[in-house]
């Protein structure tokens, strides 16, 4: 990936938000969770798994495979990890969101558009 970031929709930023709370343990069905947890919002397992490829292809996030602790559990987990690249790309989405809100008034900004 180059030098230059990409730009990250909003439910790339969820899911990158997500990864950071829950750090190592970030699966597709703890993320799920946290989603719903934190945003209040249900959202598909695919949507989910989808979007996760998405950033660990830009470089945003790092993904592990592990196998189950238990003998009876040989299935294979995937975790993710937030890169130095995925922070940066937050960051700058942060930072854009508070240069746009800077200086709104949104009833003003309704007032003045009444006929």
């Amino acid at each position: 990936m180059s030098g230059r970031l990409s730009y990250l929709g909003e439910f790339e930023q969820v899911v990158l938000l997500a990864v950071a709370h829950l750090g190592d343990a970030a699966s597709g069905p703890g993320l799920r969770a946290e989603i719903a947890s934190r945003a209040g919002r249900e959202v598909s397992i695919g949507a989910i798994y989808a979007t996760l490829d998405r950033l660990v292809a830009k470089g945003y996030l790092r993904a592990r495979d592990e196998a189950g602790r238990e003998k009876a559990d040989a299935r294979v987990r995937r975790f993710f990890a937030l890169t130095r690249e995925g922070a940066a790309a937050l960051e700058a989405a942060r930072d854009m969101q508070v240069r746009m809100w800077r200086g709104i008034d949104l009833r003003k900004a309704v007032k003045a558009r009444k006929p």
